[in-house]
């Protein structure tokens, strides 16, 4: 076919312990929007690195306009124009946004870079992208959702004739998405290939043309978008049907204590005068739209950044969170919404992170008891069943939805009472999300207390007792599950106060 850009045909790929590609096909269109979807682990983002020249193939072929190819590395990719967005941000810390779009194809005045030059082409990039981002900032200083942005910047930068986006809208609002659902389009209205890996159904639907599935490193089908069911797609996914009814009423006993009590919170510019309460065996979700301080919220209430006043009780006893020490020590544990940055240690194995919050416990005189630290991730392993070939694997050869089951193992692991999970599911299949909603239900009915952040509707109405809902840096309503609508949360998170 004249329209094929790209065919990737028996694809194999193994590492050390497991065969992660089986002889996978994928064709790429020109001027057509591909979703490629899966369970994490299923093998999508080892097959686009494999296509980027990031992994070499032990098998197969790739045929990119007519011819038989195989990158090197991915500047080689680059320069053929094909380019990927990652799931997780790959960007320079400590360099402005602007350098970190350049980097390497700096703009020159004589022996010096251009800064200025640099400036002013990012900023013709973002007024495209229609977001407010100042090229000289500091990638740092940045949001998670701004970073993912400079991301999909710095590809749509380049001379580019396949994109790859993978999970591009995890971290981004409902402006940000639409924003670049209309690049997408434009992209493809000029004869682009693209790939769109996402795990969210209502985005697949509304942007893509057809739908290629992998499970357990294997190609399962191909079907046009259109033409195809949810349902349809998640058996082919993960073999059975998963519902996503909302939640009818609070499972929290009406007599049930309060076990966490936040008191006129303040933390900086996104924290102002924040008061809620937390009661045991309850999921309180925290809604709003990006940059609405929630995250902030949980990191003041955790002690990873300081608050400038407020006062917190667990178990109506006030207590100083200086650190995160401080808050493990009264019985709170957080999974962050960036897992790489602050959840794990990626060149460590499973069972290490998995005791990371408790060395204490598998201390043996001076050494780390290491078969006590390797049967404790076992049984965790198990129980979330998370996809690693052992618990020696490090954590970041894993996918990235089963690093975040090593996330929240390494807290149970340390059995905290008051769990705050920030974006839990993000960036994870639907089967795994199953997986992990099933486990926060069993946490509450064993009398765990949980503070769910996120930023899907669908997931805030499913899970959540109640619902607190903050619009920048403040708390604008609490909602009873009884009574809470798409419409309510959302008039809620847009109420300035």
């Amino acid at each position: 076919m004249s329209d094929v850009i790209l065919t990737m045909k028996g694809i194999d790929k193994s590492f050390p312990g497991v065969h992660a590609l089986k002889g996978v096909d994928l064709e790429i269109r020109r001027g057509e929007v591909l979703a490629l979807m899966g369970e994490n682990g299923a093998g999508k983002s080892t097959l686009m690195k494999v296509l980027t020249g990031i992994y070499k193939k032990d098998s197969g072929e790739i045929i990119y306009e007519g011819k038989p190819t195989e990158f090197q590395n991915p500047r080689e990719a680059q320069d053929a124009g094909i380019a990927i967005v990652h799931q997780e941000i790959n960007m320079m810390s400590q360099l402005t946004v602007a350098q970190n779009i350049f980097i390497g194809r700096e703009f020159m005045n004589g022996k010096l870079i251009n800064d200025q030059k640099m400036n002013e082409e990012a900023a013709k990039l973002f007024e495209r992208l229609n977001i407010q981002i100042d090229p000289s900032e500091i990638m740092d200083n940045l949001t998670v959702g701004k970073q993912q942005m400079c991301e999909i910047a710095k590809a749509i930068s380049r001379e580019v004739k396949v994109i790859v986006f993978d999970e591009p809208t995890a971290a981004l609002t409902e402006t940000e998405i639409e924003e670049l659902f209309k690049i997408i389009r434009d992209l493809k209205a000029k004869k682009m290939g693209i790939v769109y890996i996402s795990h969210r159904m209502d985005e697949i639907k509304q942007i893509t043309d057809r739908v290629t599935v992998m499970r357990d490193g294997e190609y399962v089908g191909t079907l046009i978008t259109e033409k195809c069911t949810k349902d349809d797609i998640i058996n082919m996914m993960v073999g059975r049907t998963i519902f996503e009814d909302p939640k009818q009423k609070s499972n929290v006993k009406p007599d049930a204590p309060v076990v966490l009590k936040v008191d006129h919170l303040c933390a900086g510019k996104m924290v102002k005068d924040v008061s809620f309460e937390l009661r045991k065996g309850e999921i309180l979700g925290m809604a709003g739209l990006m940059g609405a301080g929630r995250t902030e919220t949980a990191r003041a209430l955790f002690g990873a950044d300081p608050k400038e006043s407020g006062d917190i009780y667990v178990d109506g006893q006030k207590v100083v969170i200086h650190s995160p020490q401080d808050a493990v020590k009264a019985g709170i544990g957080y999974l962050s919404e960036d897992r790489k940055r602050f959840g794990l240690v990626l060149d460590k194995s499973v069972s290490d992170n998995t005791c990371l919050a408790t060395l204490e416990n598998f201390r043996k005189g001076v050494f780390l008891n290491k078969g006590k630290a390797d049967q404790v991730a076992k049984d965790y392993v198990k129980k979330l069943k998370t996809k690693t070939p052992n618990v020696e694997t490090t954590v970041g050869s894993l996918s990235g939805g089963n690093q975040q089951k090593v996330v929240i193992a390494k807290w149970l692991t340390r059995d905290c009472d008051i769990l705050i999970f920030d974006e839990p599911t993000r960036g994870i299949d639907v089967g795994a999300k199953s997986e992990i909603y099933q486990l926060m239900n069993e946490l509450v009915n064993q009398g765990k207390s949980i503070i769910m952040i996120s930023s899907e509707m669908t997931e805030i109405l499913r899970m959540s007792d109640r619902i607190l809902v903050m619009c920048e840096g403040r708390k604008t309503k609490e909602i009873p599950i009884e009574e809470a609508t798409q419409e309510k949360i959302m008039h809620a998170a847009t109420m300035r106060k």
